[in-house]
């Protein structure tokens, strides 16, 4: 009898260690990447045999290491599809479509969904969208916030089907952008939202990448720094604890006697290793999306780098590449939004964007000077945004013969005392409402004077009394540019110095 028991408690083991698990990208209504090959992938016990069905394909693999994958064949758009996975155990997928994917990442203005947030603007005309987001074929995959130290290999989240009850927790931008996609390519759209506000971009950047260069590395090395130093802050902050809470609340009842502001609560420090700092939230949010088949990523951020933009400068587009690098699928297209007009925003963080379209192969930059808001970082005009980036997805992605930049400067050259500007995406640029505005010029003193510009074909000239030989033009320079320089798509020009160091 006890053997017996014995072994049916092994039999009882091995059945529930031998449970195979797809990656929870693969699962309900996940949209599939079409016209290339689709890994499919997930955990099993060792040497279980897995098989992959959907549609006509049939594939087999042996897990090792407690972990199998499987490269589907390229299939053409369409759907519904079931996939069914068996090991030991038997996993149905339902609903699967086959389309185009797309992450959506950044900072605050990606992560902004579409339906209110606490304390936050309503997203412009958001009911009207809300009633006709009737988009089924349009999904959502939201990555939890998570920084990590060491790569995560499962996000762990669900896909959503776009729809009246459901669009409001779908990112704003991403949500515009997939549904101008979905009406131009008519197949399904699927968005790998993975986003986080108030993030730096070496937040996710892969670690090597950041250990590529001195300058970069040493974003690790100070993080590294912090984790080890955690125990001795944590164990300080525990000893002194006591004081800084009496300091705190007597410092508090004389402020609210003088009605002044109240001082920050002290708190527990937080342990570096979690922060999603140098690398983290590449590793705990992008990093468990891999190697999900995509078409490119849209990437909106830039915001909290703004202090340091020549170190952003460098480290965007190496970013970009690292991406690329990680993911084994090419120089996918890399559509970014340049930062928005707003009263704490340098031009020196726009220009440091505009430098990556030469840095970095197969990109595009959607310019937002006339939809900001120079009291609010967080623009609540959100619809322009995801056009124009659905219009660079056409152009890059699926080779449109369309305009999808904004007219970008290429090169100066003096005619007289006349400065003449060149500039690529140019076709019939136009001054909306009026003369153009937002130049000024400089003679070899350097100092910038407000200057008067006219649109010749693809050219602009520049002049101004006083300055008989320009040395330098600036356009939008400012953290507020009022600009009005377009091109016949309707698509604004970016800010630019032609007097950059």
């Amino acid at each position: 009898m006890r053997i017996i028991v014995c072994l049916l408690c092994l039999l009882y083991v091995r059945s529930a260690n031998a449970t195979v698990k797809p990656n929870s990208l693969f699962s309900d209504n996940v949209v599939l990447q079409r016209n290339m090959p689709v890994p499919v992938w997930g955990t099993a016990s060792e040497g279980e045999k897995i098989t992959v069905t959907i549609g006509q394909q049939r594939l087999e693999t042996v897990a090792q290491n407690g972990k199998w994958l499987v490269k589907l064949a390229p299939m053409k758009a369409g759907g519904p599809f079931t996939m069914i996975i068996k090991g030991e155990n038997e996993v149905v997928i339902k609903n699967i479509l086959i389309g185009e994917v797309w992450i959506c990442s950044g900072q605050s203005n990606m992560e902004r969904q579409l339906g209110p947030r606490g304390g936050q603007k309503l997203i412009n005309n958001w009911e009207n969208e809300r009633d006709s987001a009737l988009y089924p074929e349009i999904r959502e995959f939201h990555v939890p916030r998570k920084g990590s130290d060491v790569p995560v290999e499962d996000a762990g989240s669900k896909w959503v089907v776009c729809s009246p009850a459901t669009v409001a927790e779908f990112s704003a931008v991403g949500y515009f952008f997939a549904r101008d996609l979905y009406k131009q390519l008519k197949v399904p759209i699927g968005i790998l939202f993975s986003s986080v506000g108030g993030t730096p971009a070496e937040h996710w950047t892969p670690q090597a990448t950041l250990q590529s260069t001195a300058a970069f590395s040493e974003v690790l090395a100070e993080h590294h720094r912090k984790i080890e130093q955690y125990p001795a802050t944590l164990e300080k902050y525990r000893t002194e604890e006591a004081g800084l809470l009496e300091k705190y609340r007597a410092d508090s009842a004389k402020a609210s006697q003088a009605s002044n502001p109240l001082p920050r609560k002290p708190s527990r420090p937080s342990n570096a290793a979690n922060s999603g700092a140098a690398g983290g939230l590449y590793n705990g949010m992008i990093h468990p999306l891999k190697p999900f088949a995509i078409r490119g990523v849209t990437w909106y951020q830039g915001e909290s780098n703004r202090d340091n933009p020549d170190f952003y400068q460098s480290l965007f587009p190496a970013m970009i590449n690292g991406w690329r690098t990680e993911w084994k699928q090419g120089d996918f297209p890399f559509l970014f939004v340049q930062v928005a007009p707003y009263h704490a925003m340098p031009p020196t963080i726009r220009e440091a964007q505009l430098m990556a379209l030469s840095k970095a192969s197969n990109t595009a930059m959607v310019v937002t000077t006339d939809c900001g808001d120079s009291a609010d970082i967080h623009p609540t005009w959100k619809q322009p945004v995801g056009a124009r980036l659905a219009l660079a997805a056409r152009a890059l992605a699926y080779n449109e013969k369309l305009e999808y930049s904004g007219p970008l400067f290429q090169s100066m050259k003096l005619k007289g005392n006349q400065a003449v500007l060149s500039f690529s995406h140019a076709k019939s640029l136009v001054a909306k409402d009026g003369e153009l505005q937002g130049f000024t010029i400089a003679g070899s003193d350097g100092r910038f004077v407000p200057a008067t510009a006219v649109i010749k074909g693809t050219t602009v000239l520049v002049s101004a009394p006083g300055i008989p030989q320009p040395a330098a033009v600036r356009y939008g320079w400012s953290n507020v540019p009022h600009v009005n320089l377009f091109n016949e798509a309707g698509l604004p020009a970016s800010p630019f110095r032609t007097d950059k160091p």
